[in-house]
């Protein structure tokens, strides 16, 4: 492999990893807030397209509870995929697969509910399936372009 390849590799590899890093810290974020909000407020923040007002109601304590639960996911999907994207930028293989997988697949669920149902607004929602796509894109092209 030249050197030039290798440079490519890395450069790669920094930027997957400060996609990641930018994804998790979002929905890090985004988790906290769900839980840490009342039902309506959380099922308003998570599908942001949608009037407020015709979320406002009294919800069952077990909504709550699936809400909240759906804030735990993406606090630790978004604490695994910063951690992954500091080993990304420090070019661990292992790291490569095992974010794309907790990332890749938690925001693939989003596209296909919230996404394609069109319940969010392109900005943060959209952008964050984009970047997570991208930070795989690069990440696996990376690895391949290293055989």
């Amino acid at each position: 492999m030249t050197h030039s390849t290798r440079k490519t590799i890395s450069i790669l590899l920094k930027i997957s990893g400060v996609l990641w890093v930018i994804w998790g810290l979002v929905h890090a974020f985004a988790g906290v807030m769900t839980i840490s909000g009342d039902t309506a407020t959380a099922a308003a923040g998570i599908a942001d397209a949608v009037d407020p007002a015709s979320l406002e109601m009294d919800y069952p304590d077990a909504v709550g509870a699936i809400i909240n639960q759906h804030g735990f996911n993406l606090l630790w999907a978004g604490i695994v995929t910063i951690i992954g994207g500091i080993f990304i930028w420090r070019e661990s293989v292992a790291a490569i697969f095992i974010t794309a997988l907790v990332g890749g697949l938690l925001d693939l669920g989003y596209f296909i509910f919230i996404d394609l149902g069109g319940y969010n607004n392109f900005v943060p929602g959209t952008v964050m399936t984009i970047i997570s796509a991208t930070a795989i894109a690069l990440s696996f092209y990376a690895y391949f372009q290293r055989k």
